[in-house]
Formats: structure tokens, C-alpha cells, sequence
């Protein structure tokens, strides 16, 4: 379980960059960023569901289906819960940290280590490649993160310099918490009853719809998604 740690190599890579490099980065080269994130999103979470279903045909058909129909239910469950809400609440909260900051830089170093933390911590990819780090040692949904991590810290260090760098730790123990709990915890009691496969492919579905966040060709309330992985296991105990 190596995710976390290559989540917080990406944001101390970002800040490295940031504070040695005069000029920000070229529209063209964020465009290329951006395009090759969306790509890998969309690859690490097919490739994801690929690993995740066997047997045959019939089977994985089966299985697509439960994984399709476990995110309507979790979404719905994740409305009713509120959680893109609270999940917006934070954004905004770090947002007008990055405002002020902005307007008369330096920021107060707090402030760029609260902003940085609650934005790469409350990200619903990070929680998602986390649980998915602890099940199945699948860390590349992490290393993604980290690579977005990163180019965000780029930003971060030039508004609040070195300390926003001090981000990576709450990144590395809280992700790293969700994974090692995952794997202590869940992961014995899901794979007894061949259930993991399950999970992991509600978290494929996930990665893929995060690259029409990436790509902007909608807006999908990607918090409200994160109930779909406790409901996949009850779902395929009741109906697979």
C-alpha cells in the first residue's frame, strides 16, 4: 500500500517545482497535463473493472450490471446525505483561503497548509484510490491524484510558499489511515465472501466519470458517489 506515500511525493514534486521555477506553467502545458489526466482517468478505471471481472460472460454481465445499478442507489443515498454539500462547503472554505491570499500575497502559512490539506484530503478520488490501495494493492488511482496533487501545489507555494508544502503530511496519514484500515478490517471479511471484486468495480465506474470533471463535459457530484462502495457489497449479497 504505497499509494499515499506517491500522493505526498507528487505534492513535495509540485512544491519543489513551484518554488524553483519563476514562471508558471504555459497554457499549453497545462492543456497537456489536463488531457493526459482525463486519458488516464478514464484507462486506470477500465483497466480497474477489467481486473475486477471473472468468470464468464454471463458473469461479468452480471457483475457490470450490479456495479451500474450499486452507483444510481449510492448516488441517490449520497443526495440524500448531502455529501457533494459538504463536500462543496470545504471547497469553498479553502477557496476563499486561496482568495485572500491572493490578493495580498504572501498568504499566513496556516492558512496555505489548511487550504492545501482540505482540498487534497476531501478529494473523492484520493478516498476512493485509498480504499481501493487497502483491497486490492491497486495504487495507480493515488498516483494520479498525485500528479493533479502536484501541479495544484505548483500554484499553492507561489501564494503561500514552502510551508503549503507541509500538506502532504496530513495527505500521507489520512489516506494511508483509509488504507490500512481497509486492508485490517474490510478486506478479510469481503474477500471470505468474494465480495471485493464488487467494491472495486463501483470504484472503476467512479474513476472513469471523474474524467468528465476533468474534460468538463458535465458536472458530476462525484462526493455523492462515495456510498456506492459500502452498498456494493450488500447488493451482491442479495442479488448476485
Amino acid at each position: 500500500m504505497i499509494g499515499a506515500f506517491l500522493n505526498a511525493l507528487g505534492i513535495l514534486a509540485g512544491a519543489l517545482t513551484g518554488l524553483t521555477q519563476r514562471h508558471p506553467l504555459s497554457l499549453r502545458t497545462q492543456y497537456f497535463f489536463k488531457a493526459a489526466i482525463g486519458v488516464f482517468a478514464v484507462f486506470f478505471g477500465m483497466h480497474l473493472i477489467w481486473l475486477s471481472v471473472s468468470g464468464t460472460f454471463f458473469n461479468g454481465v452480471k457483475q457490470l450490471f450490479l456495479g451500474s445499478l450499486t452507483m444510481v442507489l449510492g448516488n441517490w443515498i449520497g443526495k440524500l446525505a448531502g455529501l457533494q454539500r459538504y463536500s462543496n462547503r470545504l471547497g469553498s472554505y479553502a477557496a476563499k483561503l486561496l482568495a485572500a491570499a491572493q490578493k495580498q500575497p504572501p498568504g499566513k502559512a496556516g492558512d496555505g497548509l489548511l487550504a492545501s490539506s482540505i482540498l487534497f484530503c476531501a478529494a473523492p478520488l484520493g478516498i476512493i484510490g485509498a480504499v481501493v490501495d487497502g483491497l486490492s494493492g491497486y495504487f495507480y488511482l493515488l498516483a494520479l491524484k498525485a500528479v493533479m496533487d502536484g501541479l495544484a501545489m505548483i500554484s499553492f507555494v507561489k501564494i503561500f510558499r514552502w510551508p503549503a508544502a507541509l500538506a502532504a503530511l496530513p495527505v500521507v496519514f489520512f489516506f494511508d489511515g483509509i488504507a490500512l484500515a481497509t486492508h485490517q478490517y474490510a478486506y478479510p471479511y469481503l474477500d471470505a465472501h468474494h465480495w471485493t471484486d464488487a467494491v472495486t468495480i463501483v470504484a472503476g465506474f467512479v474513476t472513469c466519470a471523474t474524467s468528465l470533471v476533468i474534460f468538463e463535459v458535465r458536472r458530476v457530484e462525484l462526493a455523492n458517489y462515495l456510498p456506492a462502495l459500502f452498498l456494493a457489497p450488500l447488493l451482491t449479497r442479495w442479488l448476485y
